[in-house]
């Protein structure tokens, strides 16, 4: 089935994607009371008040600004090595009051906005930035697009301000979600060869995924796509494989995904095997 709705797949669509994300997190500083922005949210080591000062100062040495120099402390952050460099740019900014982060963003956002329409960038131009030089625009175009709304996640759950779990940054996250799923399932969860497991994501965002373990001619157990409609690999006359359905909604599969709540704090059902499915869950982090 396919996700519903759509991802964005061209330049314009994710263009105002991303510009629709940092706006949602510009609005909800500006709504945030004083004490607000010292809010823990679910990322570890980071309040609010951090959460908006990673998006700028993230937008801002993607465009080629120097990070200001701060050492950040040892937080038990979940991404260790970026996490630190990320850090950086929220440790810079711990003395500076919420109120006057929120206005930096909002004030770059549009000259971020120029720059990128501006470029001439195609969606596979070669580009730069974290993630090094064989990054194409598309590619991390949609990574900062993700990346922008967990973060806006992060800040919703602290202050509880549900909200924007259709948006297009929920559908490019499940989508990534999806496509790492037969990998996971094969090579981090060591589900079995026979065994397949789907992915029932209920809502706002509706999805359905799966994967099928089988031997690959490596003799590594191998992730199947379901529902691509191509065969199985291993061709026709086999019995129906074991399979273990779960089912969870937008907000739980994303969560656990971004490595923001464990497998015992999302709410799921399975029809199937309980210890499959839990490892497939304990395994399902895609972020970082």
């Amino acid at each position: 089935m396919p996700i519903h709705p759509p991802p964005p797949d061209d330049l314009h669509g994710l263009l105002d994607a991303f510009e629709h994300g940092v706006q949602a997190v510009v609005d909800l500083g500006n709504a945030c009371h004083e004490g607000d922005f010292d809010t823990p949210t679910e990322c570890p080591g980071w309040t609010v008040k951090d959460q908006i000062a990673h998006v700028v100062g993230a937008e801002k040495a993607l465009s080629g600004m120097p990070s200001p120099l701060a050492e950040p402390p040892l937080h038990a952050h979940p991404w260790e090595a970026l996490g630190r460099l990320n850090a950086q740019d929220v440790e810079a900014r711990r003395a500076v009051p919420g109120a006057q982060v929120v206005a930096e963003l909002a004030s770059y956002l549009p000259d971020r906005m120029e720059e990128l329409r501006g470029s001439g960038a195609t969606l596979d131009t070669v580009v730069g930035g974290f993630f090094g030089p064989e990054t194409t625009f598309g590619a991390q175009l949609r990574r900062r697009i993700i990346d922008v709304w967990c973060h806006e996640q992060d800040i919703r759950a602290a202050l509880d301000r549900p909200g924007n779990l259709d948006t297009a940054g929920a559908r490019l996250f499940t989508a990534a979600i999806l496509d790492e799923l037969p990998r996971l399932v094969a090579r981090a969860a060591h589900v079995p060869p026979g065994a397949t497991v789907v992915l029932d994501v209920t809502g706002p965002v509706l999805a359905r995924g799966g994967a099928r373990v089988t031997t690959g001619a490596d003799g590594r157990p191998f992730g199947e796509v379901l529902f691509s409609g191509h065969g199985h690999a291993s061709g026709e006359g086999e019995e129906p494989s074991d399979v273990t359905t779960i089912h969870l909604t937008t907000e739980a599969l994303t969560r656990r995904a971004a490595g923001r709540r464990s497998t015992e704090k999302i709410r799921y059902t399975v029809s199937g095997d309980d210890e499959v499915a839990r490892r497939v869950l304990d395994a399902l982090v895609v972020t970082g």
